[in-house]
């Protein structure tokens, strides 16, 4: 006689959804540790998040509403992110190991309930056994899927003729010990004189994202009076850099100005740089002040030169963030309050210790920098004279990292 052990896949399975918000990070924590190909920037690292919570919201509605194999597609979130693999190039081995660790994580976490609820052991391993049968197969069906959705959209990216573009970019990117000729050779264009990279993109959601990249290379266009030559990086990003014999100058104040008709259009602007080197390095500032602008979720133009030290951070923000907390102390709260004393401090020290100078800048009475600088003071335990540099650089990291991060 089969045992009837629904019940017990379902307590299962809802104490694992409960539990989820601690577990779920786990596994992507697993995923990036043990696989380098999920190592991405913040805006692919929040599709494969959600690609990962969609799955496991699946699985565990799967186990607890008992809803059929036949019913289960692959989650909208977990196939853009399959598309995003092909379109960077990534292989589908990796996504593919990616769902079979998740699969036995996931197992273990259910072996794990089962010893804590201790039923009697043929109960529980009718249960283990009908729980990793359910995975197991809606992984196998998810992958199905999977492999189908990353074959068409590799199929489909190869077929434009950017992809190559972008292959030999990243080639004369990454390539340290290619030579000026060759690297003029694979992009079919003079390195030898001055360059300036932009990194385009559009925020999740964003209706045509095609239109809008166009629109922006467009504003880059009027803004520099050359053409610029551009790469498509994924749907949602594209890669645009000016190429001339003297130093590049982009009209900052028209572009910000532009950039308003085009309010989900993001331009991270690197610095102009000469030669090949130069071209490498201007790619990369571009790079580093769209990570930044990514951390605070800014819209518009962000230019490298603005971001430079905070930039150097990106890479160590929880050292970043516990530095931080120390220097400022109670300015790092994230209420109105400490917001205006941080804005108070930043006046009064870029006013070089002036009240009346701050004021201006701030548009208040002298008395409220007075009264602001005092209660920050307070907060920080020693006067702003003390440790300066380090009150400014925190602040101006808190500011352009979106500091602090949850």
């Amino acid at each position: 006689m089969a045992l009837d052990n629904d019940p017990l896949v379902r307590e299962v399975a809802l104490r694992i959804k409960t539990d989820l918000e601690r577990l779920a990070p786990t596994m992507i924590s697993m995923f990036v540790e043990v696989i380098p190909e999920f190592r991405h920037d913040d805006e692919v690292r929040r599709l494969m998040v959600a690609s990962t919570d969609s799955n496991l919201a699946a699985i565990l509605d799967m186990l607890t509403l008992a809803i059929g194999l036949d019913d289960i597609t692959v989650p909208p979130a977990a196939a853009e992110y399959a598309r995003r693999f092909a379109q960077h190039d990534l292989s589908l081995e990796a996504l593919l190991r990616a769902y079979r660790l998740g699969e036995n994580m996931f197992v273990q976490w259910t072996m794990t309930q089962l010893a804590e609820l201790n039923p009697p052991t043929d109960v529980a391993l009718a249960a283990a056994a009908r729980i990793a049968y359910l995975v197991n197969s809606y992984i196998d069906q998810v992958i199905e899927g999977l492999i189908d959705i990353y074959a068409s959209e590799r199929r489909r990216w190869d077929a434009r003729t950017d992809a190559a573009r972008a292959a030999q970019v990243r080639a004369v990117l990454d390539a340290d010990d290619l030579d000026v000729s060759s690297a003029e050779q694979m992009l079919s264009t003079s390195l030898r004189g001055w360059h300036q990279f932009a990194m385009l993109w559009t925020p999740p959601g964003t209706r045509e994202p095609g239109a809008v990249l166009r629109a922006g290379t467009a504003l880059l266009a009027a803004a520099t009076g050359k053409t610029p030559m551009t790469v498509e990086a994924d749907d949602h990003s594209r890669w645009v850099w000016i190429s001339s014999v003297s130093r590049p100058a982009i009209d900052t104040g028209e572009l910000v100005l532009a950039l308003r008709s085009q309010p989900n259009l993001c331009l991270a602007l690197g610095d102009p740089a000469s030669g090949l080197e130069g071209f490498r390095r201007t790619f990369r500032d571009a790079q580093r002040a769209r990570t930044v602008a990514l951390a605070t979720g800014g819209r518009g133009l962000t230019e490298y030169r603005e971001v430079a030290l905070s930039a150097l951070f990106t890479d160590r923000v929880p050292e970043v963030q516990a530095w931080a907390s120390r220097v400022l102390g109670g300015l790092m709260a994230e209420d109105d309050t400490a917001a205006r004393l941080r804005e108070t401090v930043r006046a009064f020290l870029d006013a070089r210790g002036s009240y009346t100078d701050a004021a201006a800048r701030l548009h208040v009475h002298k008395n409220t920098v007075h009264y602001r600088v005092r209660k920050a003071e307070e907060l920080l335990g020693h006067p702003l004279t003390e440790r300066r540099l380090d009150i400014e650089v925190a602040l101006l990291a808190r500011a352009q990292l979106g500091l602090p991060r949850s």
